[in-house]
């Protein structure tokens, strides 16, 4: 039988870990309709401040939870997520819940499926509450759009949460959610987890399938988890990866692998720590300044730290030249109608797009095949890189992108992300963990890398950081303070399915 949990305690539900919630509940000694009562409250109490979740589904999600206790009581074997609540990235298909990508073009769609994402995340017993903002066809890594406006940071209002996961991100460092689902071509999971002091992993490509994909094959963009810590990651990356005939990018290796104990730590890793990618990136100070002590505690675990970076030549060109594509390709067929409806930044990538040609796309195919193998020969005298997630902190939130990073002016929404993107094209998972603050209280993330397809090493390296650490546990003021309150999400409907 459920323990009662008073108001209290109902409240502190929501900074649990995912970990000790599905175990509580899977004990019975809190209910699935209890946790997902107080993270619907703490929705209404911290939601309009931020505007994180834009699509609320709070009857449905407390019915489930009804559901979830009552199979629970009958003795049904819980799943790893069970009763948890989830809102889901606006860009993942939600079947009967509106996904708008953040789109006036999209802004009644109703998909009649789940993404893949979604269905493993409910498979595992996860609770849908919502969906979390996204820039306008989830492009950038600043959230906002025509349809719901800015994300804005809990840590200071009048800053960014980042993104394109920057919905996610917010609603995880204010305890509307214990983990959440994203995706990441250029930073899109890593660089909402620096600016929200939270944690985010590009895992490997293959690593959790995608479906539905109109382009399954060559891709620089990934799924994966976000979540406050990084063993709620790895239990969130349990469920998402492994096998699905539907991706014929998918990994062989089961989800299961990554349910596994953290902390195993020998030290004597060799690491690289890469301030400015050999001077090749510009990096605001204040950030060098923030994560320079990384080195030290890497140091402190047993680790031999060198200052060091791969040679990424060539990875600029392969990532604009598939971002481009890849944007022509997916929203290409609108321009000509609807050019008007869509922001400057996606109107200037679909073009870019439509002016490559066949041999452009060939020389990214042969610049990213020399990165990947200089990458790989790196990381036979290395263990782990160490970077940036980004190079700038939280930028005001009434900009479309920072105007100049280290004195080196920003020219396109993408031009400040290059910390992120040019691992992306390396294939290399790579985790943002929180790090530290900067002299105003904004989080700062660091990048950690590791080889090919070692995912479970980096999580590994996270957690043993982490640790030592606990930067982590600071939690935004607004998530702890009173809030205003209202029944319903700033620039959503009370409720999000079919009408």
């Amino acid at each position: 039988m459920s323990l009662a949990v008073s108001p209290a305690d109902q409240d502190g539900l929501c900074f649990w870990t995912a970990t000790e919630l599905a175990a509580a509940i899977g004990r019975r000694e809190v209910s699935a309709r209890e946790v997902v009562t107080a993270h619907l409250e703490q929705i209404e109490r911290v939601n309009p401040a931020v505007n994180a979740i834009v699509t609320l589904v709070a009857e449905r999600a407390l019915e489930e939870a009804a559901k979830a206790d009552e199979r629970l009581a009958a003795g049904a074997e819980p799943g790893p997520l069970h009763g948890l609540p989830v809102a889901h990235k606006d860009l993942h298909d939600t079947a009967g819940i509106r996904t708008t990508h953040g789109s006036p073009l999209f802004s009644e769609r109703v998909p009649d499926r789940d993404h893949l994402v979604v269905e493993r995340l409910r498979r595992a017993g996860a609770i849908t509450i919502g969906k979390t903002n996204v820039p306008e066809l989830g492009m950038g890594s600043h959230t906002v759009n025509p349809v719901f406006g800015a994300t804005r940071n809990p840590y200071d209002l009048s800053r960014s949460a980042g993104g394109s996961s920057g919905g996610a991100g917010a609603a995880l460092a204010c305890g509307m959610q214990p983990i959440a689902d994203g995706s990441d071509t250029g930073g899109s999971l890593r660089n909402p987890a620096s600016f929200n002091n939270v944690v985010g992993l590009r895992p490997s490509p293959g690593r959790v399938p995608a479906w539905p994909d109109r382009v399954p094959w060559g891709q620089l963009s990934v799924k994966g988890p976000m979540a406050r810590t990084v063993a709620d990651v790895a239990l969130t990356l349990s469920v998402l990866a492994g096998p699905d005939p539907r991706d014929p990018r998918a990994l062989e290796t089961p989800g299961s692998a990554f349910a596994g104990q953290l902390g195993v730590w020998t030290g004597g890793l060799r690491v690289a720590w890469s301030p400015d990618l050999g001077g090749t990136v510009p990096v605001d100070p204040e950030i060098r300044d923030v994560l320079r002590p990384a080195v030290e505690v890497f140091a402190s675990l047993g680790c031999e730290v060198e200052e060091v970076s791969p040679d990424l030549s060539g990875a600029e060109e392969v990532f604009l030249i598939q971002r481009a594509w890849q944007m022509e390709l997916a929203y290409g067929s609108l321009l000509e109608e609807h050019a008007d409806r869509m922001s400057p930044d996606v109107v200037w990538n679909i073009e870019e797009g439509r002016r490559l040609t066949g041999p452009d796309l060939g020389l990214a195919q042969l610049e990213q095949a020399a990165v990947f193998h200089r990458v790989r020969k790196f990381f036979e005298s290395y263990d782990l890189l160490l970077l940036p997630v980004s190079q700038v902190a939280p930028f005001d939130v009434r900009l479309p992108y920072p105007k100049a990073v280290d004195g080196t002016p920003v020219e396109t929404y993408l031009d400040w992300m290059r910390s992120a993107y040019l691992i992306s094209v390396t294939g290399c998972p790579a985790l943002s963990v929180p790090a530290g603050f900067t002299p105003g209280g904004l989080p700062v993330g660091l990048q950690i890398v590791g080889p090919h397809r070692q995912d479970w090493a980096v999580l590994q390296a996270g957690y043993a950081f982490e640790r030592a650490t606990r930067t982590g546990e600071r939690r935004p003021p607004v998530a702890i303070g009173d809030g205003p309150r209202t029944g319903r999400p700033a620039g959503a409907p009370a409720e999000g399915g079919r009408r």
